[in-house]
């Protein structure tokens, strides 16, 4: 069981939650290159247009860091038209917009938690013996947990909507809860909304 444990704190610290998150839509690639000649055309135009030394470092500077925007997310598939300034202002805003949008997804704790306890049960599985077994009893235990902590935050929250008036009683129930409860079911009601 501990080598198992071990195992598995291992895989997630080593993996970190950054993958979790959505993989750079289309559109986010495409903003990321269009930020890049962005920030390339306003450095050529400052120092065509003789601005300050400051300016001019400053343009430069950002045509430099926006390099590794379109390193992290990726060369699209489809570059935009962007040979001018007018082009890329014609073709910039609604992409922006499109890549904001995409930047605000977010990936359901409940879904990757689940995930991440599947994973679990079949590394242990893999594991087998004794170890394997406990460790994959372990996991579907933890995975029942989380699906009842789910449903009894849902389950409050409904509760809070349609019964209004006992709302507050409610929090005053709940005001002994420990900071880490509290931030658990603060991110499980955001996750819920």
């Amino acid at each position: 069981m501990k080598k198992t444990t071990m195992v598995l704190a291992i895989l997630a610290f080593a993996c970190g939650c950054e993958g979790f998150r959505y993989p750079a839509s289309e559109a986010q690639k495409q903003n990321a290159w269009l930020h890049l000649r962005t920030t390339q055309l306003t450095a050529e135009q400052s120092a065509a247009e003789e601005t300050s030394d400051t300016l001019q470092a400053l343009a430069s500077l950002a045509s430099r860091q926006s390099e590794a925007f379109v390193a992290d997310y990726g060369v699209p598939r489809e570059l935009p038209t962007a040979r001018d300034a007018e082009t890329v202002l014609a073709a910039g805003g609604a992409i922006a917009a499109q890549a904001r949008t995409d930047g605000t997804r977010r990936i359901d704790p409940w879904t990757a938690a689940d995930g991440l306890l599947e994973l679990g049960i079949g590394l242990a599985g893999l594991l087998g013996g004794a170890a394997g077994l406990k460790a994959a009893a372990f996991l579907r235990q933890a995975r029942e947990k989380a699906a009842a902590l789910r449903e009894i935050v849902q389950g409050n929250e409904l509760f809070k909507q349609l019964h209004a008036e006992a709302a507050e009683a409610f929090k005053q129930a709940q005001k002994n809860q420990s900071p880490a409860t509290r931030k658990l079911v603060t991110e499980l009601k955001q996750t819920a909304a």
